[in-house]
């Protein structure tokens, strides 16, 4: 006999049972959707009895995702994501030009770049909004494989699985100097020359440090940066005020104008070995509002310096 989807497969029912994978628990998922834990708590054994198998496993701190959780979580977020492209669509057709569309991105993308493209966008299309993540790399690439933003930008070391690559194209590290430093006018500097200065870094959870780091180790070079921190606008006005020398890539520093800092290529093993990469969820349609913008953020990269690789 075929299983036939009920009602508690529907979107009340799905909304209910994604809130509790995430937040891992339905006191919580109550709390976040406003509604009561009980009635929660009956959609998901509804589910589960309809299915027959547990969507998740009862531990001590809170509740994972069975196997079938899993799978059925994967089905959950596209088919929700479905649902909101084709009610898009629909507004679109009616001339209603609204909707919402999600981005999560690093910060180097995030504090000018994405902005930019938004204002751009929003000039011709006032009616869609936006809603903006700053978060790490890994992160971003998490957000857009479990459907939690319809973009992510962000930067790689190789490629990632379970997204699909809308742009991508090089973005080696650079050497970021206040325009009147000495190494400005520099056609390239070598790992030695920057371990000899003060450096301020990014934290290790990002790929401009990690491949900074990689490459200093095959160089032999010891680095002790000046200044570490999570938040790279600090690092740049670390360089813009002269302190010492920051790292990122090209575009991205371009992005600012106005001359405020200047990059200089850093000749060393390995240090153009990362990609800058938009990315969507793989498999789901994305509507039309998302794929335009996501079209003109990569022509923003391209008129900041950055390439554009094609398939």
């Amino acid at each position: 006999m075929m299983w036939e989807a009920s009602d508690s497969m529907g979107g009340a029912g799905l909304r209910y049972f994604l809130e509790v994978v995430r937040s891992g628990s339905i006191a919580e998922a109550s709390s976040r959707l406003n509604v009561a834990a009980s009635a929660i708590s009956r959609q998901i054994a509804k589910i589960e009895g309809e299915l027959g198998v547990e969507l998740f496993e009862r531990r001590a701190r809170g509740m994972v995702p069975s196997a079938a959780g899993e799978l059925l979580a994967n089905h959950a977020r596209r088919a929700l994501l479905e649902e909101e492209a084709v009610v898009t669509e629909l507004r679109r057709l009616r001339g209603l030009t609204t909707g919402v569309v999600r981005i999560a991105a690093t910060e180097g993308f995030g504090l000018n770049l994405v902005p930019a493209a938004i204002h751009r966008f929003r000039e011709t299309r006032p009616g869609i909004r936006f809603e903006l993540k700053i978060a790490a790399p890994a992160a971003v690439t998490r957000m857009v494989r479990d459907g939690e933003t319809d973009v992510g930008a962000t930067f790689s070391l190789a490629p990632e699985p379970g997204v699909k690559v809308a742009g991508e194209g090089r973005a080696p590290i650079l050497a970021v100097v206040a325009p009147d430093h000495p190494f400005a006018a520099r056609l390239a500097l070598s790992l030695p020359e920057l371990a000899s200065e003060p450096l301020a870094l990014p934290e290790k959870d990002t790929t401009a440090r990690q491949l900074f780091d990689i490459a200093s180790g095959l160089a032999g070079v010891a680095v002790e940066p000046a200044l570490v921190s999570n938040y790279v606008g600090a690092l740049w006005a670390f360089a813009e005020h002269g302190g010492g020398i920051a790292i990122a890539s090209g575009f991205t520093v371009h992005s600012l104008g106005k001359g405020k800092l200047a990059s200089v290529p850093i000749a060393g093993p390995g240090v153009d070995q990362r990609r800058y990469v938009v990315e969507t969820m793989l498999g789901r349609r994305l509507p039309e509002a998302v794929e335009s913008f996501i079209e003109l953020l990569l022509e923003l990269i391209v008129e900041a310096g950055g390439e554009r690789s094609t398939a």
